[in-house]
């Protein structure tokens, strides 16, 4: 169901609140690039600063401007499996076309803590249920053994997977074999994903390269492996850039400076200050992001 370059998005601010100009601008970029689908409220999106009615507020002004041109998987994921369940059922009664739901973070759920959270998520809705694993956010790691129950789930589809780990991306390959849809959570890896089984990626770098991105997925798709491959080595020095300092403090900047959003971002998070921040610029320049120093 859920496959291609899916663009992680960010949520603009003006004055500590959402900019609904920005973000539809945002929107707008990205399916013109030829995305294959949007998720808001995702970790680029910063969910966990969000409040719950500014989550419903972004989610449902996605699903609005983006009107069926292509898929919104809703960012609806929680440490707490009751609130995980009501921002699911308003993502599903809203039109989201899928949900997006992070491993619980910070109470550091036992596996079958896990199996048991997304099952009653998934049961408690029918809308498509993308499983979310990324350990170095959450402090809990998601066994493919895990993932392998919970394919048997009807809604539960497709998983994004962050581990950049491709034996751990095969694994759950040959454990759940098309029970499952594997999409990548690193943009750096994307095409050894892809080599192993991968469907797609929900990208950071599609934020402001969501044409290149989408070439990269079309070559491979074709069965072009050879401009597939020069596609991800000419994005290789964005996509480390792009993580210089934690996510999304460097998308951030760089979507700020395309002139697509203004530079806030809230707090604990701060504005881009690591000096591989010139680096970004230039390496947008290189790619034609930027027309030159000082835009």
């Amino acid at each position: 169901m859920f496959e291609g370059v899916i663009s992680a998005l960010v949520t603009p601010f003006r004055d500590d609140q959402v900019d609904s100009e920005a973000l539809t601008r945002l929107i707008e970029y990205q399916i013109r690039g030829g995305v294959n689908g949007i998720v808001p409220c995702g970790t680029t999106g910063e969910s966990a600063t969000l409040t719950h009615d500014e989550h419903r507020q972004v989610i449902q002004l996605v699903v609005e401007q983006v009107a069926g041109r292509v898929p919104v998987i809703a960012g609806t994921g929680s440490n707490s499996t009751k609130e995980s369940i009501e921002l699911t059922r308003f993502a599903q009664k809203i039109g989201a076309t899928g949900a997006l739901l992070i491993t619980p973070y910070y109470n550091k759920p036992t596996q079958e803590g896990l199996y048991l959270h997304y099952r009653s998520v998934a049961e408690a809705v029918e809308l498509p249920i993308v499983l979310y694993n990324v350990p170095g956010r959450t402090a809990v790691d998601m066994k493919a053994e895990t993932v392998a129950r919970l394919a048997k789930v009807k809604n539960i589809t497709a998983i994004k997977e962050a581990t950049g780990d491709m034996e751990r991306a095969s694994r759950i390959r040959l454990l759940t074999g098309d029970g499952i849809t594997l999409i990548s959570g690193d943009d750096s890896t994307f095409l050894p994903f892809l080599a192993v089984g991968g469907r797609g990626a929900i990208s950071v770098t599609a934020n402001i390269a969501p044409e290149r991105m989408s070439a990269l997925w079309r070559a491979w798709e074709r069965g072009d492996p050879k401009t597939a491959r020069q596609e991800h080595e000419s994005l290789l020095e964005l996509n480390r850039l792009l993580f210089c300092e934690t996510n999304p403090i460097p998308i951030k900047a760089a979507v700020n400076w395309m002139g697509m959003c203004g530079p806030e971002i809230r707090p604990p998070l701060t504005p881009l200050a690591h000096p591989e921040g010139e680096a970004l610029r230039q390496a947008m320049v290189d790619l034609q992001l930027l027309s030159g120093a000082g835009d």
